[in-house]
């Protein structure tokens, strides 16, 4: 019983984490990365879908990224999308592709964005620590019930905490390496 909550208890972290990466991927660092639009909502024959599914993105260069559309139709609602968000970048189209230049961070910039990693990496932790009291919860339900006993209410609870520092770990170096891109100049 303590095993199969254990593996439950992962899942869920491990998910926490796998949302942060994700979120983290679309953060701007000094270089371009096709993560960085790959999410971005197109307005498209009505229908608001993801850059990914309209186009190929690639970076030719490391402060460039490069948007060929499959529809060539579909450009002008590819730059009104890029325009409208937040990323603050001018489309240079020529009418078969999409090139964006990525402008260099300035210091502020980036402590911004660091900012907003630790956030977000506070966030996760959070995430990791509400699974851990749940499951602890949900084990001590099991003991009252008479399902556990003392012993392996203690022993499944010293588990949960070795794999909430596991995923504490991880977060915590996902966060520096994030942290350590963007001040990358």
């Amino acid at each position: 019983m303590i095993n199969e909550t254990a593996a439950d208890a992962e899942k869920r972290m491990k998910s926490a984490i796998i949302s942060l990466e994700e979120d983290l991927a679309g953060v701007r660092t000094g270089r371009a990365s096709p993560a960085l639009i790959e999410k971005l909502p197109v307005e498209y024959y009505g229908a608001t879908t993801p850059l990914i599914q309209l186009s190929t993105i690639s970076v030719p260069e490391p402060r460039q990224l490069l948007i060929r559309p499959f529809d060539v139709n579909s450009i002008k609602d590819i730059e009104r999308a890029i325009l409208a968000s937040e990323l603050g970048l001018n489309p240079l189209s020529d009418g078969k592709v999409i090139r964006l230049n990525l402008p260099p961070l300035n210091e502020e910039r980036r402590r911004d964005l660091t900012k907003y990693v630790h956030n977000r990496l506070e966030d996760a932790r959070i995430a990791i620590r509400n699974v851990r009291r749940e499951i602890n919860k949900e084990l001590k339900e099991y003991e009252e019930n008479k399902l556990l006993s003392k012993d392996e209410l203690e022993t499944g609870e010293e588990e949960i905490q070795k794999l909430t520092d596991r995923m504490i770990a991880e977060i915590d170096a996902i966060g520096e390496k994030k942290v350590r891109e963007i001040m990358e100049v």
